[in-house]
């Protein structure tokens, strides 16, 4: 019998934290999420689904879910897209190659706050870049107060976050693609495979890890997206941009602690429900690979 190479009570010190930091809160917030827990009353009494049942029937709550949903949708498909094509451009021998990657990735590692602050000086509709851009070049119709107008507001936040989060995706793919034998795809070339397939065949079958943790990684990360939302928009104009974040920071600020709690909730479902079965997916991609 194969002896395990250390103790098992070596787990213990990371297991305690787990539970005290993560897991405790974690019951309490569940508990909390069926009471009437709000800072101007004085008792916290148990209500059962009251919260629940609430939260269900409110439209606020509504749009925050389908801006949500969009956010995510679009950033995963959008951020995955662009950090492939970079890391697939800057895997080729450039002269550049290392200065360029650093300059892609060097948006990840600044605070998104900072980035907000940032673009609404960018987006700004007299003042900002990118109107005045457009405005140089005689294109008077694409100049737009682009974080309040509600037709452009969602789409606006969205490039900025795709802008900030491609260069962590195009690491991850980079790290995949070292990690591809050279003899594979020079095997292919000289059976006379073009680029194209090459990719399709090779490359993109034994990227597959590297997608499933930029898939699953950009879709929970931008389903709890809170602080580019809250710098560019605070969730205006009117409810566009509402998030699920900006809602709970909004109705904790209100002093409706259980009715808050009751939404985080939610969201942590929503995020088991589809990080979960993507997973799974993603996992099972790798198998048949």
């Amino acid at each position: 019998m194969e002896r395990s190479k250390y103790p098992l009570y070596f787990s213990f010190p990371a297991l305690f934290v787990f539970l005290l930091f993560f897991i405790t809160p974690t019951l309490i917030g569940i508990y909390y999420s069926f009471t009437d827990w709000n800072i101007n009353a004085d008792a916290i009494k148990f209500i059962g689904l009251e919260n629940y049942k609430e939260l269900f029937n409110e439209p606020r709550l509504k749009q925050a879910f389908i801006n949500t949903l969009i956010f995510a949708a679009a950033v995963t498909l959008l951020q995955n897209a662009v950090g492939l094509a970079l890391a697939l451009l800057l895997n080729e021998k450039l002269k550049l190659r290392n200065l360029l990657r650093m300059i892609f990735f060097m948006p990840y590692v600044i605070a998104p706050l900072v980035i907000g602050y940032i673009f609404r000086a960018i987006y700004h509709p007299e003042h900002g870049i990118v109107n005045q851009f457009f405005g140089l070049l005689g294109m008077d119709f694409m100049v737009q107060d682009w974080l309040n107008d509600p037709r452009f507001a969602l789409f606006t936040v969205i490039m900025t976050d795709i802008w900030r989060v491609a260069g962590f995706s195009m690491v991850v793919y980079l790290a995949g693609l070292q990690f591809i034998p050279k003899d594979l795809t020079e095997s292919a070339s000289i059976d006379g495979a073009n680029y194209w397939t090459r990719f399709k065949h090779v490359v993109f079958p034994l990227l597959a890890p590297a997608f499933t943790v930029n898939v699953l990684l950009a879709m929970i990360g931008s389903m709890k997206v809170f602080e580019i939302v809250m710098v560019l928009t605070e969730g205006g104009p009117g409810y566009t941009t509402e998030v699920f974040y900006t809602y709970i920071r909004n109705t904790f600020s209100s002093g409706e602690m259980g009715y808050a709690t009751a939404i985080n909730m939610l969201l942590f479902a929503l995020v088991t429900l589809v990080g979960v079965p993507v997973l799974m997916a993603m996992k099972k991609r790798e198998v048949e690979m």
